[in-house]
């Protein structure tokens, strides 16, 4: 079906969406949920076939998709999230009297959302972007990914199949595929009103690109990558060197380096345990026998990246790969600070199995290249209790650089939860005020209105005197459940 037929489709179906209940939406997607379940094992395998994840990652990857359309259901059902807002008229106030004022979200519109290589179930077909943009209210024209097409079909056909039973239009949710050129046509149409990605910097900085260029310009939520750097301070590299090496291993190698949080920057303090350290990362790295990736462009540009990088002066190869046409084997290089901060493209992210350690002297060099930082999805701060409290200055840096921020613990993986903030300063996503994951990716695809002096039977229920459906509402400033 051509694109243009697609949109208008979409449209005409959110017209009535956007005024179904949020028992009905809530009903919606927990039916996509039981229905992605069962589809068995055809979906495990299929979606192990296209991108080569071990069919015990995907299980865990079909269970997070499932719980995230279960988390919005509930998140529906509170009804919170609206942000129903009343101030009462005060038509005695001096010297002007105040109207009736009452504020909520409203969705967007139609939603164009595009796939992730990385992640076939959670942050693709249904996932965290469909789940929260379908919870908001909006239709959803789903550009599936090449790399995992069957798997989109099987899931798509699930969410169908789900529309149907809750006796909604099939055209709230639609499928394309197609090339750059159908991405592209999404993106401009006047009839989408906004756009989710996950995917490059390049893919998701055109995108963003050609929304602005619209005559109407749309939202764009792109999620870009990250280099993810892990900061150690000196105490605690001196105290855990070897148990800091085998974590940050982990988290390297962890689905082939192919997460958007994997750590491919450390900096490391130059101490007595700086070369007990870089052994023990360079060991952990080496004995990995390595694993299927994605498919072979994406192992092409690993390797590609790897040796650009390397090829510059000031770089030390720790461990080196034997290339592969599929298999992605870990690599590792170190370099200090000085020549960090002269070369910013050592900020590129290498989607792979690879960091690059930072050996710096001293907190002012730390927190100098902690300033030259681009955004970043996390940022990590490794330190004893007591540098930890010291290091406040540090901190106040960091925090301006991510969307997450960790005091302990590495950033692959990433929580399902009310919390959670997936996202952060460009070049990381184009929108440093969202999240991908987590229930506030729902504001994403809503937009506030105030209704003034508007008659009880004009105003949204969630508005109305009666509170009927029991949310949190905010009256006159004070937050409560009871009616006016």
């Amino acid at each position: 079906m051509p694109i243009e037929q697609v949109l208008l489709q979409s449209e005409e179906a959110f017209k009535i969406y956007k005024k179904v209940s949020a028992s009905t939406k809530a009903s919606l997607l927990r039916e996509v949920a039981a229905e992605i379940e069962a589809l068995g094992d055809d979906l495990i395998q299929t979606a192990s076939m296209e991108s080569n994840l071990p069919a015990g990652r995907l299980t865990g990857e079909r269970g997070r998709t499932m719980n995230q359309l279960k988390l919005f259901a509930e998140l529906l059902e509170e009804g919170a999230w609206l942000e129903a807002t009343i101030d009462t008229a005060l038509p005695d106030r001096s010297p002007l009297p105040r109207a009736d004022l009452r504020r909520i979200l409203l969705p967007l519109g139609p939603v164009a959302v595009f796939g992730a290589s990385n992640f076939p179930l959670a942050f693709s077909t249904a996932g965290g972007d469909t789940a929260s943009a379908l919870a908001a209210g909006c239709t959803v024209v789903y550009k599936e990914h090449p790399g995992h097409p069957k798997t989109s079909q099987l899931v798509y056909s699930a969410i169908q199949k789900a529309l149907r039973t809750c006796n909604l239009s099939e055209a709230v949710f639609q499928h394309v595929s197609g090339g750059i050129e159908a991405g592209q046509e999404l993106v401009r149409h006047p009839k989408t009103k906004a756009v989710a990605f996950t995917g490059s910097y390049k893919g998701g900085k055109s995108i963003y690109d050609l929304a602005c260029q619209r005559e109407q310009p749309i939202p764009v939520y792109a999620e870009m990558g990250s280099i993810n750097p892990i900061l150690v301070l000196p105490e605690k590299a001196e105290a855990e060197s070897q148990q800091l090496a085998d974590q940050a291993a982990q988290s390297v190698l962890l689905g082939v380096g192919q997460f958007c949080t994997n750590p491919g920057l450390i900096f490391y303090p130059e101490t007595d345990c700086t070369t007990v350290f870089l052994e023990r990362l360079s060991e952990k790295l080496e004995e990995a026998a390595g694993d299927k990736m994605l498919h072979e462009g994406i192992c092409e540009n690993y390797y590609k990246g790897f040796n650009k990088l390397v090829a510059h002066g000031g770089i030390e190869k720790l461990v080196t790969p034997d290339e592969d046409v599929l298999t992605g084997k870990a690599a590792l290089a170190k370099t200090s600070v000085k020549e960090w901060l002269q070369n910013p493209e050592m900020q590129e992210e290498i989607f792979g199995p690879f960091t690059l350690v930072v050996i710096y002297n001293g907190l002012e060099e730390l927190e100098q290249a902690a300033e030259q930082l681009q955004g970043q999805l996390t940022c990590t701060l490794w330190g004893s209790k007591s540098e930890l409290r010291q290091a406040e200055t540090l901190t106040d840096i960091i925090r301006e650089k991510c969307g997450r921020l960790l005091f302990e613990g590495v950033p692959t993986g990433v929580e399902v939860s009310h919390a959670m903030t997936h996202g952060g300063p460009f070049p990381a996503t184009t929108d440093s005020r969202s999240t991908s994951v987590g229930t506030y990716a729902i504001k994403r695809f809503a937009r506030p209105i105030t209704f003034q002096s508007a008659p009880q039977e004009l105003l949204p229920e969630e508005l109305k005197d009666a509170n009927t459906l029991s949310i949190w509402r905010t009256i006159n400033g004070q937050l409560t459940k009871d009616s006016l």
